[in-house]
């Protein structure tokens, strides 16, 4: 036990460590290169640069990054499926569409509005998959793609409909981005987010015995129901506010999971929180070079998030077998 508990310490430094030279890199990179000898004691515009722009989109990376990879070790836990992931329950569709309404009626506050639609597609999902008095996991997963696939049908309809400035903000939005300016929502989304994943830990032994299937899980004393039911809706809302702030970025709450799984193992004890950590690093390396690949031109995250994500997937997919627990 206490090996194992050393194993999980060491693993959580270094990815402490990591998360601080990523955030100091991101610091540095961009259209104003600043030398890592003056971000620390910046002057000028470059302390405008730091505080201003670059500090709080490391701040919302950080956040938006550890919600969905958090989210995604809750779905996957509960589900017992390594294949779903925040969006697959039409957390992202119904978000998407939320926006797209809002830009069409010329509904300006687009977050409010993802992070309402995100709320509309969980309610419906949660609702017709507890019809019959409980929450079935099969029924919970096909209704969310369904609603999923409505929505987006729904989308490509508003799209076709659409004047150009309509299109071009709908798309630009589906691509996700971490270009939000407002410090307000920064805090108000990064308190909703920490406090979320804060009460995810408590649920680590609840994950860990219902990864044994819901008869065990029953025999060791869980309240099935009553634990599906709060984990579904803790992930889910974790997943929408940190969708209706960015846009939809894809890959985070699938891969990150597998990835963090094959160094610490299936334990949600130490999952949860290297999942976190890994999560935040993974987004703000990832909208570091979307921001300096193409510089000064900046790239949306969600590109950089799928075409690395699915092709770290597809390696890890021909190198391991991908089951839960392994």
């Amino acid at each position: 036990m206490e090996k194992k508990v050393k194993r999980w310490v060491s693993g959580l430094g270094l990815l402490v460590l990591l998360l601080i030279m990523v955030s100091i890199l991101a610091l540095s990179l961009g259209p104003a290169r600043i030398p890592f000898s003056n971000i620390f004691q910046p002057q000028g515009i470059e302390s405008i640069i730091l505080f201003k722009i670059r500090l709080p989109r490391i701040v919302l990376g950080f956040m938006v990054g550890a919600a969905l990879a958090v989210a995604g070790v809750i779905f996957q836990g509960m589900f017992r499926n390594p294949l779903v992931e925040p969006y697959t329950l039409g957390v992202s569709g119904g978000a998407a569409l939320g926006v797209s309404l809002s830009i069409i009626t010329g509904f300006r506050i687009l977050p409010l509005a993802g992070f309402l639609g995100a709320l509309g597609a969980i309610s419906l999902v949660y609702f017709i998959a507890r019809r019959q008095g409980y929450l079935r996991i099969s029924m919970l997963l096909l209704i969310g793609v369904m609603i999923s696939f409505i929505a987006s049908a729904i989308i490509l309809l508003i799209m076709s409909l659409s004047q150009e400035y309509q299109l071009h903000g709908i798309l630009f939005w589906i691509m996700g981005s971490l270009e939000e300016s407002n410090p307000a929502l920064i805090k108000l989304t990064s308190l909703i987010i920490l406090i979320g994943i804060a009460t995810s830990f408590f649920f680590c032994r609840d994950l860990n015995v219902l990864s044994l299937g819901e008869e065990e899980a029953l025999h060791l004393g869980v309240n099935i129901e009553r634990t599906k039911r709060t984990l579904f809706i803790l992930g889910s809302l974790i997943a929408g506010v940190a969708v209706s702030v960015s846009g939809i970025i894809g890959f985070v709450g699938l891969l990150v999971p597998h990835f963090m799984r094959l160094f610490v193992g299936s334990d949600h004890r130490i999952l949860l929180p290297t999942s976190c950590l890994a999560g935040g690093i993974f987004l703000i390396a990832s909208d570091t070079l979307a921001r300096t690949i193409i510089s000064p031109l900046e790239l949306p995250v969600g590109v950089i998030t799928g075409i690395l994500g699915g092709s770290l997937f597809i390696y890890f997919l021909t190198k391991r077998t991908l089951r839960l627990g392994k």
